[in-house]
């Protein structure tokens, strides 16, 4: 129990194939209830498609768990409409700072650009989040929640995966035409499959500890490397709801878990970072090693993987959820489109094209902070210590400091659905890069550029469109500059290099599919069959 939350309880209730004592299939079946699964939920629903969720708990994720959620994330959240309380709940946060020893060395904004809809990054609690996401999953008529549901096997077929789930009342089979595999870095399904989870465990242990103190620290990261009161490690500060503080504290690997979770041992940590005088109280702990894994395929025939279950990095940089919740966007179109109809099935495929670019870009980051935080030899730590001390009087050196690099969408720049360019272009909205948010005007009210992206394809025109382009249920929505909106801040033209004619193709997961200089119909429609995995 915390002091600061008291833990939902939800109801076991039988499901409809024990009730009727027969075997069902559904559409859709995601395993798992945290972040990552009541997203998948919530954004297939959002699509049309019926789904079950399975959750083998009968709560939200005890201990505050992950903390930092970026932009990108939360602009998803924000289309499935449950950002709001999040935004509402979090602490909103963009600059940190880095210290050597005594010394503030460095320091960073994230969004240092105005006109944002959404922040570069909010602390929350994990269990919020997922409270938030359970009671908008709950009111949605597609979505079906079971609690106490553990999936203890599971069978591939060519065209559906049969599972048989374990419950308070026994054991049932039921049947999926696409299974998606949200259940954690220790994933069950993985393993039902045989699928390979290969990378690298790191040699270090750190301690988590979550307090609740009223202090006048303000809202920003502080990293600590070799600090006075940790000396010879490092040390993480940063604040989340509730006066809930996360604190993190580098162990070394020869450290006792069972004893450094221990009050008598955190106490004396705490305190001599925040300051004898201050009050506190001790909240959470946990401590953890850490791992860079992917697994060697994010699909397996009908069953697909996403977050934790097909990939896992350090903490460091706040890559876990955010990038969880990203996959999610990348696959929910495409299975859509999929069993709508729309799009042969190899489009799945793309899933696995995109999203283990993005993992393995991840997981080299993670790597990079991780052997910069914790180094493992003395010529690294020489080099570390360097290019913190240097960092503290010249501008060269700042990029050398990390202290994790923090989350940002990784563009899918090889993707085989992206329609090169085909003249120059200023400004990073290249094909494959998530698109950029900026205020808009609509009849005189403010609005936000995002939320006027069709829940399809999208054309995005800086001048007249001349010609319809025709393709069926695909045929995007056009959205024409001047005309559906007013740039009232130019922010849109700047930040897509908005010349008079010039034409994106958003794709319905908001990530730029194809631009032009000047429209034309029959590359629309060639880009259109691109991205839907139709051509290559």
């Amino acid at each position: 129990m915390l002091n600061t939350y008291q833990f939902p309880e939800f109801e076991y209730v039988q499901s409809p194939e024990q009730i009727a004592g027969q075997v069902l299939r559904h559409p859709v079946v995601v395993v798992g209830a945290g972040p990552v699964g009541l997203t998948a939920a919530l954004d297939f629903a959002a699509r049309g498609l019926k789904v079950v969720v399975l959750d083998d708990s009968d709560t939200v994720s005890v201990g505050s768990r992950a903390v930092c959620y970026a932009k990108r994330p939360l602009e998803i959240w924000d289309r499935l409409g449950v950002a709001d309380r999040m935004l509402d709940k979090g602490i909103g946060w963009k600059q940190g700072r880095v210290f050597f020893r005594d010394r503030e060395v460095y320091n960073f904004d994230l969004l240092p650009e105005e006109g944002h809809k959404i922040p570069a990054f909010i602390n929350l609690q994990q269990y919020y989040l997922e409270e938030y996401m359970v009671e908008a999953a709950r009111s949605n008529p597609l979505i079906d929640l079971r609690w106490k549901h553990k999936v203890v096997s599971l069978h591939r077929h060519d065209d559906h995966a049969e599972l048989a789930v374990e419950t308070p009342d026994g054991i049932f089979r039921m049947e999926a035409d696409w299974v998606v595999a949200c259940d954690g870095a220790n994933s069950d399904i993985r393993n039902m499959v045989g699928a390979e989870f290969k990378g690298q465990f790191f040699q270090d242990r750190f301690l988590i500890a979550d307090i609740v103190m009223k202090a006048n620290f303000p809202t920003e990261r502080w990293f600590w490397f070799d600090p006075d009161f940790h000396r010879g490690q490092s040390a993480l500060l940063h604040k989340q709801s509730d006066d809930v503080w996360r604190l993190d504290f580098q162990l070394g690997w020869d450290a006792d878990p069972k004893l450094e979770k221990q009050p008598e041992r955190i106490i004396p940590r705490v305190k001599a970072m925040i300051g004898e005088d201050v009050e506190f109280e001790l909240e959470w702990a946990s401590v953890y090693q850490f791992a860079c894994r992917r697994i060697d395929d994010f699909r397996y025939g009908r069953v697909l993987f996403a977050g934790d279950a097909a990939h896992q990095v350090s903490p460091f940089g706040a890559r876990g959820a955010n990038t969880g919740v990203q996959d999610i966007d990348n696959l929910g179109w495409k299975l859509a489109a999929v069993i709508r109809g729309d799009a042969p099935d190899s489009l799945i495929d793309s899933y696995h094209a995109e999203r283990a670019y993005a993992a393995d870009d991840n997981i080299l980051n993670s790597t990079r902070s991780t052997d910069f935080i914790t180094p493992k030899n003395t010529a690294s730590r020489r080099f570390r210590d360097a290019a913190l001390a240097l960092s503290e009087q010249f501008e060269f050196a700042r990029p050398l400091v990390n202290s994790g690099r923090l989350s940002v969408p990784t563009p899918y720049a090889q993707s085989p659905l992206n329609t090169p360019d085909d003249a120059a272009w200023a400004g990073r909205m290249a094909p494959g890069t998530c698109a950029a948010d900026a205020p808009v005007k609509v009849r005189g009210e403010e609005a936000w550029l995002l939320e006027l992206l069709g829940d399809g394809f999208t054309l995005l025109s800086f001048g007249p469109v001349p010609e319809t382009v025709s393709r069926g249920a695909l045929t995007p929505k056009i959205l024409v500059a001047g005309e559906d909106f007013e740039d009232s801040a130019g922010l849109v033209a700047e930040r897509y290099d908005g010349t008079p004619g010039s034409v994106y193709l958003i794709r319905p997961d908001q990530h730029v599919a194809a631009r032009w200089r000047q429209f034309d119909a029959d590359k629309v429609a060639q880009a259109i069959a691109r991205a839907m995995g139709e051509t290559t």
